[in-house]
């Protein structure tokens, strides 16, 4: 301490002397710097200050008062609070708070603090609010409530940041004042101190998603005053206290996610004020008390993930203002009780994956503003009511029961808002409505492995947010739809094991999002169009168990998202494609074809070009390709019949090019310089009206017939295609100043509602600058064509670098794999702390990040996902996340918000990619390895290190393993318990430092 006091000293006097020093120099007359004054320079010295926001701090102002983020007594003159508010500043928190002796207030919330708080703050004797809320703190927490501190703060929120330690059983002993408390989401462990108990002025209580264990401490009963408990998300075990129902004033208890075993105690519901308690996702047994029917202000109820029993009371439906019931994943029995149906508010019900009986009670019809009703998994029985299809209802789930009967019909103005319809598993028969069409914001609709008939509706094709439909394990027969094809949206068609026949329809090609295509265990016939080779998003293709016939489309191993394809079992001939997808194939999934040839099925293809085309077969042989004359024969090979027709064709098309140049040069102008009026085109032109374009970089001086006679033209030539993905085609293009970009042609059914939403959302994105994030240089609108130009980086993507080396191509390094994580974590830092509106990516993957010659890492396609017409799950779903096990569980239910946390698993994924060379998702010979999982069990079994690429040598243990566990952190099933993307950066650079670490700029 002796040491700390002299080094403290001598920093003051060091100050102090540099302070002299320039006055002197200056020439100025010495004036006393005031303590405010002095305190508040010391703490601006060790802050980073990105945008400026400091600027009007200046040492030589008489008084601070008027300063950013400051206020002042009004009395004194003495500053008594501090304020700066999500601003990304970064460094470190206290230094020279001690000199601010009247300091009441700190908010330093939602910045890039980062370091140890500084136990200066503790020493401030009239501080009553310290909130540092939303930073990348570490470490301990100032002793704020020792002996000899002030016990003045009221307010105390350290919540989301990287706090780490073993808070000592005495930390609140002197907590007399403190009203509300908060340290969720930290990285806190031990005990709950028992000293908890002092603070009884305390209302709020938050101490969720840290690793506090042990039992709640005694003497919790005595927090007279408080209203909110939150302590989930811990490793908190034994049994929940009976004494927390002394408490009157308590209207909010949350204590899901622990280890409490035992029953709920009946002497909980003596707080007659509560309004939501949530006991799920623990051990506990036995049933529900019957005392909880006395808490009539009750709106919530979640005792889900238990292992409670007995029936469902009927005395629920005395809960007038319930909102949400949550029994799910536990072992009730009985009846669902029709009095649920007087329950007019609610708008959750879940009891899934229950012993439930009995049919589903009509009176459920009566909730009428009912949202979520989730039945699945238990042993229902009967009719599916059609009361069930309520216009308010948006999520239906009553899949793995033994349901009977058909599909209800559905009246007009029912299911308005219905979005999720799951009611696979069941014993349901007779055909599927054509109605459905009418849920016109349908999303997502299962209704396999019952036993429908009959045929598919061409009318489900006119759901226009349709993505996910699986109709397998059925009786349906007939034809598939071609109206399918209009599902721009579809990401899964799953129709295997039917009764189907015909071909397979062509229209099923212009499904552009189509990630999963299922038509095994069928009847159908005819060829496989080569229209879906088109579907440049497709992972798997199974056709296997049909009786199609014809050749395997060559395009297949074009496809490069494509990592299964099965065509076992049909009538297919021809050669088996032998690069792309067919390289790691196996040979069950060709097997059953007696007309293929291929290394694959061990069966030669015949050799040699095909016979000449004879095309005078009356006339004299001739040696000679072509021989003229008299009687004489033309001969042509095949190669010689398709240049001369790829001759003519671009004979045809130059002369169609110039005449529409001269009509375009004679055509009268009736728009603005920059605008031209959009006319029916032939195919080649239909994109190539004049229209807006914008750069923003100043040195691009260039209009639109610029653009014209440049970049729009590349846009014709197929060999300038560098990339493809959910939201359009990239091409190679150079501008007429000899710039070289990279220029997306966007989807027009992706397109946002016009023109105005289209330049907001785009100018918003060219204003974020990153040296890790791939420049948006400007954009070109019209009605038909609407393109983005990014700066062109010439190294191509890291799923290239891992996966698809080029001969003699050097593997990466440790070295330029970290560099690389650290690069991308860095970007993804600045689009969600360092935008004035944060950037969610959505799309985050290995094939989105872009190398330069020297490996750093551009993060490309962030901030695509608001130029769709619907911001929600399964829409981004669909588009964007096209890359199975890139995707963070919250994608698959509609009732999450998707936040900025779905780009950190993302980039959790990515940490394990780097580290392992392997896909997020691998499908073995009988098996499927999901890579995050495969490293979590690793871990789990003691030698994660095995995972390690082999083609890394020398790697060193203390940094790779630590990115091994930081990547599991960040792909947690529970978004909460990801880090910020902050707190990433901050934990790399304690892991080897990161050049510009704090630059999120």
């Amino acid at each position: 301490m002796r040491t700390i006091g002299v080094l403290n000293a001598w920093w003051w006097g060091l100050a102090l002397l540099s302070l002299l020093v320039v006055v002197i120099q200056c020439g100025a007359v010495m004036v006393p710097m005031s303590d405010d004054i002095l305190g508040l320079m010391a703490f601006k010295a060790g802050v980073q200050d990105p945008h400026g926001v400091l600027e009007s701090w200046q040492e030589d102002d008489a008084s601070p008062c008027n300063w950013t983020g400051i206020a002042c007594d009004d009395v004194t003159g003495r500053v008594t609070d501090l304020t700066l508010v999500g601003l990304s500043l970064g460094g470190q928190i206290g230094r020279g708070f001690v000199k601010l002796a009247e300091l009441q207030t700190v908010t330093l919330a939602y910045n890039n603090f980062s370091g140890s708080i500084d136990t200066e703050v503790a020493q401030l004797l009239m501080l009553s609010t310290f909130n540092v809320s939303n930073n990348a703190l570490s470490g301990a927490i100032p002793s704020f409530f020792t002996s000899g501190s002030s016990g003045s703060l009221t307010t105390l929120d350290l919540s989301n940041n990287l706090l780490s330690w073993a808070m000592p059983d005495a930390f609140f002993i002197n907590c007399q004042n403190l009203v509300f408390l908060s340290l969720a989401r930290n990285i806190l462990n031990g005990s709950i101190p028992s000293s908890l108990s002092s603070c009884v002025q305390l209302t709020h209580l938050n101490l969720a998603a840290n690793q506090f264990s042990g039992d709640i401490p005694w003497g919790i009963g005595q927090l007279s005053k408080i209203n909110s408990i939150d302590i989930s998300q811990n490793f908190l075990s034994g049994l929940i206290p009976g004494e927390i129902g002394s408490l009157q004033n308590l209207t909010s208890l949350s204590l899901m996610g622990n280890k409490f075993t035992g029953s709920i105690p009946s002497g909980l519901f003596s707080c007659s004020s509560l309004v939501a308690i949530d006991f799920s996702k623990n051990s506990l047994t036995g049933t529900l008390p019957v005392q909880l029917q006395n808490l009539s202000s009750l709106t919530l109820i979640n005792a889900g993930s238990n292992m409670l029993s007995g029936s469902i009371p009927t005395w629920l439906g005395s809960l007038s203002r319930l909102q949400v019931l949550d029994l799910s994943e536990n072992q009730f029995s009985g009846f669902v009780p029709a009095s649920l149906g007087q329950l007019y508010v609610l708008q959750e019900l879940d009891l899934s994956g229950n012993l439930l009986s009995g049919s589903i009670p009509v009176e459920l019809g009566g909730c009428m503003q009912l949202r979520i009703l989730d039945l699945s998994h238990n042993n229902l029985s009967g009719d599916i009511p059609s009361q069930l299809l309520a216009p308010n209802i948006q999520f239906l789930a009553l899949s793995g029961n033994s349901l009977t009967g058909s599909i209800p019909s559905i009246s007009s103005g029912n299911c308005t808002f219905l979005q999720f319809l799951d009611i696979s598993g069941n014993r349901l028969e007779g055909p599927i409505p054509g109605q459905l069409v009418q849920c016109s914001n349908l999303v997502a609709v299962n209704l396999s492995a019952n036993s429908l008939s009959l045929q598919i509706p061409w009318e489900l094709g006119g759901l226009p947010f349709l993505v996910y439909l699986d109709l397998s394990r059925n009786f349906i027969n007939g034809s598939i739809p071609p109206t399918l094809g209009n599902a721009a949206h579809l990401n899964v068609l799953d129709l295997h094991q039917n009764m189907l026949s015909g071909p397979i329809p062509s229209e099923i090609g212009n499904c552009s999002a189509l990630l999963n295509l299922n038509l095994a265990m069928n009847r159908l016939s005819g060829q496989i169009p080569v229209d879906l080779t088109n579907l440049s998003l497709l992972e798997f293709l199974d056709l296997s168990s049909n009786n199609l016939s014809g050749e395997i489309p060559p395009g297949f191993q074009l496809l490069r998202s494509l990592v299964m394809v099965n065509v076992s079992n049909n009538q297919l001939s021809g050669p088996i494609p032998t690069q792309g997808v067919f390289v790691n194939a196996s040979a069950p999934e060709v097997s059953g074809n007696d007309g293929l040839c291929g290394k694959l099925v061990g069966v030669a293809c015949p050799p040699g070009p095909s016979k000449p085309i004879v095309l005078n077969p009356g006339g004299p042989s001739s040696g000679n390709p072509v021989t003229h004359g008299k009687g004489s024969r033309i001969v042509l090979s095949i190669s010689a019949i398709i240049a001369i027709s790829a001759a003519a064709v671009i004979a045809i098309g130059v002369i169609v090019v110039t005449l529409l140049n001269i009509r375009a040069q004679t055509r009268p102008q009736h728009t603005t310089v920059g605008m031209m009026e959009s006319v029916p085109q032939s195919p080649l032109t239909e994109h190539l009206a004049l229209g807006k374009l914008v750069m923003f970089r100043q040195s691009h001086k260039l209009s639109g017939s610029d653009w014209m006679a440049g970049s729009a033209q590349a846009l014709l030539n197929k060999q300038h295609e560098i990339g493809r993905g959910g939201f359009g085609t990239v091409y190679k293009a150079t501008l007429p100043d000899g710039h070289m970009v990279a220029v997306k042609k966007l989807l027009v059914a992706s397109l946002v509602k016009g023109q105005d939403d289209f330049e907001r959302e785009v100018g918003l994105l060219g204003n974020v600058k990153h040296q890790n994030l791939v420049a948006l240089q400007g954009y070109y609108w019209t009605p038909q064509l609407q393109l983005l130009v990014y700066d062109f980086i010439p190294n191509g993507n890291l799923y290239r670098r891992l996966h698809e080396l080029r001969d003699g191509e050097p593997p990466l390094t440790w070295d330029d794999r970290f560099k690389i994580a650290s690069g991308i974590a860095l970007g993804l830092a600045h689009l969600h702390h360092g935008c004035r509106a944060q950037v969610i990516h959505y799309d985050l993957k290995s094939s989105n990040v872009l190398l330069t010659q020297d490996n750093e890492a551009c993060i490309s396609d962030y901030g695509l996902a608001k130029l769709l017409p619907v911001l929600d799950s399964y829409v981004m779903s669909s588009r964007f996340q096209s890359a199975l096990g890139y995707m963070a569980p919250e994608f698959a239910c509609s009732s999450l918000k998707i936040t900025e946390k779905c780009d950190v698993y993302g980039f959790g994924v990515l940490l394990l990619e780097l580290v392992t060379g392997r896909r997020p998702v691998e499908y073995m010979e009988d098996d499927v390895v999901i890579l995050c999982d495969h490293i979590r069990a690793l871990l789990e079994e003691g030698h994660p290190l095995s995972c390690v690429d082999l083609s890394l040598h020398g790697y060193p243990d203390d940094e790779v393993l630590p990115v091994i566990k930081l990547g599991l952190i960040c792909t947690s099933h529970v978004p909460s318990n990801r880090p910020s993307m902050a707190e990433v950066v901050q934990i790399l650079e304690l892991i080897r430092p990161i050049v510009d670490a704090q630059d999120f700029q």
